[in-house]
């Protein structure tokens, strides 16, 4: 079994510009994270352009899609903004696909201290390979369908809709 990884930024693959005092994109972490977290399957990490999750629009949310249905991979982990997760996440659903795909992200970069991104991102790629066909999000040890989940904005949580 290959596992698949799709990197599209959000705050998961965020950088401090200490000069600017500004988060912003630069070389993607999940390189380092996939060797950190020793992930002992095969990986096979895609990394679409970098975007903060609102800045996405249907065009970047129909290219995520492509690569699931491109992708050889029954397993597939999404590295996403939260801030519209749920949206690619609907648009994955809708899709249908005989995967399973799991979205997750980060509340802190990656890079910053008390971060949530490795842990989800391990959570994310350890489900990926159990659940059945379907698109799932996974935060901080929960599981959702992608048609039963929303952000709770004021926690900070993804909690069932």
């Amino acid at each position: 079994m290959t596992l698949r990884i799709i990197a599209t930024g959000g705050t998961f693959d965020k950088h401090y510009d200490e000069i600017e005092g500004k988060l912003g994109f630069g070389h993607g972490h999940l390189p380092h994270v996939i060797k950190r977290a020793r992930i002992t399957i095969p990986v096979q990490l895609e990394q679409l352009p970098f975007l903060d999750s609102l800045d996405m629009h249907d065009a970047d949310r129909q290219r995520i899609a492509a690569s699931c249905l491109r992708a050889d991979e029954k397993s597939i982990v999404v590295i996403h903004g939260t801030d519209t997760m749920k949206e690619t996440a609907e648009v994955l659903g809708a899709a249908q696909l005989p995967k399973t795909i799991v979205l997750t992200g980060a509340m802190i970069p990656y890079e910053v201290k008390n971060s949530d991104a490795l842990f989800n991102f391990g959570f994310a790629c350890g489900i990926a390979q159990t659940l059945p066909h379907g698109v799932y999000i996974a935060m901080n040890a929960r599981i959702f369908t992608w048609d039963d989940v929303r952000k709770n904005r004021v926690e900070g949580v993804f909690e069932k809709a």
